[in-house]
Order: C-alpha cells, then sequence, then structure tokens
C-alpha cells in the first residue's frame, strides 16, 4: 500500500465537474485580475468567519507582510512563537520590525502567553500569535497582554481555518480576534486552493480600506497612490477553486475528526508516544496530525520504506535558522521548541484518506514501538 501525505488529485475527481465548470467560467469571462468570485469568495468567508469584512490576497506569507506594515511593526520588538512557520516571523523583518522569540506549551505547541509576558519591553510594539496544527493559541490572555500593554496583534491563522476559541466567553473563529487575522489557502490548508491564496480579515472599517488599498500598489483610485503599498491579489481562478471548496468545508472538517479519532483510538495505548492535548476552551480543527516521540528520525526512515508520507512541522526551530543568527540566540535558549522539534512528526491527514489507510499507518507505527 502507498498513502500519500497529502493530495488534491482525489478531491478534483470527485468534483471535478464543479471545478471545471468554475475555472472554465473565469477563463471565458476573462477577469483575471480581482474578478467576480474575488469579490463572492470574499463575501462567503467573511459570512462564515463572522467578521464584517475580508479581503483576498496572492499568499498567507503576503498577509503577513501587509499586516505587518499596516499594525506599525517598524522599528519596534514584535513577539512570536519560536517554533512556528518562517513566514510568521520573517514578515517582522520585512516590515522593518526585530523579531523577538516566544517558546511554546509543551502540549499544545502554541505561544507560552507566560514567556510571552516575561519578553514584553518598553521597545515592544506588536504581538504575532500563531494558531499551530490543530487549536489556537490562548487569544483571551494575548489581547488582555495587548491591552495592557498597548500592543498591535496580528493574527496567525494560516493553517487555522474554521478552528474556535472562547475569548471573554464568547465562541470565536480563530483570525478573528484580533484587529488584522490572516489565512492561508496553500493547497495543504484545510481549505486549500490549486495554488498560492491568502486572506485578510478585520472588523474594522478603516483597516479594511487601507488592506484593500495596499494589495494594489497603496492605490484606492488607478494611478493615484495613498501609500508605498504591494502588488498581492487573490487570483480569480484561486478563488473559483475556493467558492467550491467552502461549500463543503464544514464536511471536509468532520473527515479530518473522523481521522483524527481513528489515529486517537489506535495511537494512544503506547506511552512512548504523545498526542497533542485539546484545551477545554478551543474547538480542534486537524489541519495536521503530529504525534512525538523518540527515534523520530527512525521512524521516518520506516516510513519511506513502507510508502507513508509524512512532514516534519518543524525540524530546526527559527532561533536556530542561519538567517536570523545575527539576533544572537543560541542552542538551549528555547528548550521546549528544541524538544518538540527532534521528537515531533506528522502523518498523512486530508479528508479522502481512507480508514485502511489510516489502519496501515498505524499497523507500521504499532510494529515500530514494539519491535524497533
Amino acid at each position: 500500500m502507498k498513502v500519500p501525505f497529502y493530495t488534491s488529485t482525489r478531491e478534483y475527481e470527485l468534483y471535478k465537474e464543479e471545478f471545471d465548470a468554475a475555472i472554465s467560467e473565469v477563463l471565458h469571462r476573462g477577469d483575471f485580475i480581482l474578478g467576480k468570485d474575488v469579490l463572492e469568495f470574499e463575501h462567503l468567508a467573511a459570512e462564515y468567519l463572522g467578521v464584517r469584512y475580508a479581503v483576498g490576497v496572492a499568499s498567507g506569507t503576503d498577509a503577513l507582510v501587509l499586516g505587518s506594515d499596516i499594525l506599525g511593526f517598524k522599528g519596534g520588538e514584535v513577539l512570536t512563537p519560536v517554533f512556528t512557520f518562517f513566514a510568521s516571523a520573517s514578515c517582522i523583518v520585512r516590515a522593518g520590525g526585530k523579531p523577538v522569540f516566544v517558546d511554546i506549551e509543551p502540549d499544545t505547541f502554541n505561544i507560552d502567553c507566560s514567556d510571552l509576558e516575561q519578553k514584553i519591553t518598553s521597545k515592544t510594539k506588536g504581538i504575532v500569535p500563531v494558531h499551530l496544527f490543530l487549536q489556537p493559541a490562548n487569544m483571551e490572555r494575548i489581547m488582555q497582554l495587548a491591552q495592557t500593554y498597548n500592543l498591535a496583534v496580528l493574527e496567525d491563522a494560516a493553517e487555522a481555518w474554521g478552528m474556535k476559541t472562547l475569548v471573554n466567553g464568547i465562541w470565536h473563529y480563530a483570525g478573528t480576534i484580533a484587529p488584522i487575522g490572516i489565512y492561508s489557502f496553500f493547497p495543504t490548508k484545510t481549505l486549500g486552493a490549486y495554488g498560492d491564496a491568502g486572506l485578510m480579515v478585520t472588523n474594522d472599517e478603516e483597516l479594511y480600506n487601507k488592506i484593500k488599498s495596499y494589495r494594489v500598489h497603496g492605490s484606492s483610485q488607478k494611478y493615484f497612490h495613498d501609500y508605498v503599498g504591494y502588488n498581492s491579489r487573490l487570483d480569480t481562478v484561486q478563488a473559483a477553486i475556493l467558492k467550491v471548496k467552502i461549500k463543503r468545508i464544514d464536511e471536509a472538517i468532520q473527515k479530518r475528526l473522523h481521522h483524527a479519532r481513528h489515529y486517537n483510538e489506535r495511537l494512544s495505548k503506547f506511552e512512548e508516544i504523545t498526542i497533542p492535548k485539546i484545551k477545554e476552551n478551543n474547538q480542534a480543527v486537524y489541519y495536521v496530525y503530529s504525534i512525538m516521540l523518540d527515534r523520530r528520525d527512525d521512524l521516518a526512515k520506516r516510513f519511506q520504506e513502507k510508502n507513508i508520507g509524512y512532514s516534519i512541522y518543524y525540524p530546526l526551530p527559527l532561533h536556530l535558522q542561519k538567517c536570523f543568527a545575527y539576533l544572537g540566540y543560541k542552542e538551549g535558549n528555547f528548550p521546549v521548541a528544541e524538544r518538540v522539534s527532534k521528537r515531533i512528526i506528522a502523518l498523512p491527514m486530508f479528508p479522502e484518506l481512507t480508514e485502511n489507510e489510516v489502519d496501515y499507518v498505524c499497523d507500521v507505527i504499532e510494529d515500530f514501538v514494539k519491535h524497533g
């Protein structure tokens, strides 16, 4: 048996006629830049998330860069987790700020708010919290700290479509709590396009107008520029694809949950394996299903031998990346993230995965744990 880590082809074959029709319609209309489907998808996304405004951009990374610029991170320190995708920190640098890394919680892999508070200084301008893997970070505490210290917050929900968290007793979708939230629609994401695509959301009309301007060279009227903006627009073809997919997103989320429960049932009996814990104030969405164990690299080799796809999020924390050497961090500065990075591995996870495939993955893991 061969089990892919992720594939889009099964979904495409299931709904081929709808995808082909959506793409064909764009080609026939020829409105490739900020076309009809972009506006319609923005409305669908805003309605789903319960926010006033949604703006499509070219990628989740671009959304972070635009957000960092708009929120004024230039010249200041900005706190973000050390264990996350590169873009959560590079956006700060691109905006002229200095990333200050924060360790993570050992049971959720999300930003540790105790470490976060300790690193707030007079130079701190903002926070970029990241909702990682399957559940949101502690946004209630983060927003409290932001208010206390007058900090801007850019909510990185690139992986977090559909996740929810309680803030002041009210359930909110991840990405809708801070002044600006962002999403990635990279193909592997829970709501994934068939190429690069991203979204920025806000409930603030002034920020909304600024985001719209920033994505088209800082212009609200053609050839007249209020800001030195960017060229970052959601492609109309990708918007058309996302319109097809968002109709079934809750069904897709439930299928991911079904696979996660299957994995939990098979793997939770092994003391050698650590499975992330979901906090009571969070509703999880399994963008990925990660486990931790010693001999992670040996298991990865076994997966290769058995034709099982996998990924390692993330093999090297950001403070040890060569490009951030100038920040002066050293090995040992972030013990939780460093330990997790050596033990974590992500198993196949996508809606069209079959139960037989999940069982096969678990059989291989079980044999590895029992017999090496």
